[in-house]
């Protein structure tokens, strides 16, 4: 976005941050990169296009938990009380804008505090709630989920963290451990965490869930090498790679990857890097784990949470958990 000015404009160079990430990550044995880097502008446009294809069933079972459970979710979590609800990876809030629904019948009183890396996507969450729901109080944080746990800690009174979307199965365990012990921290006695989890079910299921049949999700991973092109000056030619879709069984979880066609050699001058990728080579790009209930008690209880409902739909696909401190 350009912002007219009389003074000359100050041209930035890429994100430091960026580039660190992107140096670690493509000079590992199995190159990889964080699954943050896929939500740009066009990646968080893409994902919303995701959530409505048929094949990909986590966002639609999610939304369908919280219109059936949503107004005893809502009670439960704030108590009948007051409350600031702080969402990680808020995107544009539709899935969100359900339970703020229900505490709206409910006459919960809710201050929404959206957080996201994408500004795009607040921005129209910002404008829909204001509008549809004009009770609720939005005040929109650019900014990734540290920066979340930052804003809780500034929050005051009784707190509802949402950290939905099944998004803490893009986490190895250590590192899901780590966050969610961050977000206790700030939280006192009472405050409440809704965490959602995927649910281990049939490779049927999970596997087009990831590779649809219409291309959506392999855009959405092949996105990634535009963004690179675009921010470090990189050479990725997308015509190159393919999108794929694995079960890894020990680490349960689903993995994508962006697989190399052939040899080729790419440059990525902003990183003063230059990598190469045999054929068949993959670039790691995110992963999303599948849970057993008893994992799900485990994770939450090594964070400092104690497991106080779960809502799981009729199949036993996902899980809807409340937590407490």
């Amino acid at each position: 976005m350009e912002q007219s000015t009389e003074q000359e404009a100050v041209v930035e160079g890429p994100d430091p941050g960026l580039i660190a990430v992107v140096r670690e990550g493509l000079s590992a044995p199995q190159k990889t990169l964080p699954p943050w880097l896929l939500y740009d502008t066009e990646g968080s446009r893409i994902f919303e296009a995701i959530t409505r294809v048929e094949e990909y069933y986590p966002t639609r079972v999610e939304r369908e938990i919280f219109r059936q459970e949503g107004e005893d979710l809502v009670a439960r979590a704030s108590g009948g009380n007051a409350s600031t609800w702080v969402e990680l990876g808020a995107g544009t809030a539709r899935k969100t804008q359900v339970l703020l629904d229900a505490a709206v019948r409910r006459r919960v009183s809710v201050d929404y505090v959206p957080v996201d890396v994408s500004p795009q996507p607040l921005a129209e969450a910002t404008v829909r709630l204001s509008h549809e729901l004009p009770s609720v109080h939005v005040q929109p944080v650019v900014g990734d989920n540290l920066e979340a746990v930052r804003v809780l800690s500034e929050v005051e009174g009784r707190r509802v963290v949402l950290f939905i979307g099944s998004s803490i199965g893009n986490y190895e365990a250590d590192a899901a451990v780590d966050l969610l012990r961050r977000i206790r921290a700030p939280l006192a006695e009472g405050d409440a965490l809704v965490l959602s989890t995927d649910l281990r079910k049939p490779l049927e299921v999970l596997l087009p869930a990831y590779d649809d049949a219409s291309g959506v999700t392999a855009a959405f991973n092949l996105n990634l090498l535009t963004r690179l092109n675009r921010e470090l000056g990189a050479d990725f030619d997308r015509n190159r790679f393919r999108h794929r879709a694995r079960w890894n069984e020990e680490a349960s979880r689903i993995e994508m990857h962006l697989e190399s066609l052939v040899p080729q050699t790419v440059h990525l001058p902003a990183a003063e890097l230059t990598i190469h990728f045999d054929r068949g080579e993959t670039l790691h790009t995110e992963s999303s784990h599948k849970y057993g209930g008893e994992q799900v008690q485990s994770l939450l209880r090594e964070a400092g949470f104690r497991l106080e409902h779960p809502f799981v739909d009729p199949r036993g696909w996902y899980a809807v958990n409340l937590a407490r401190v």
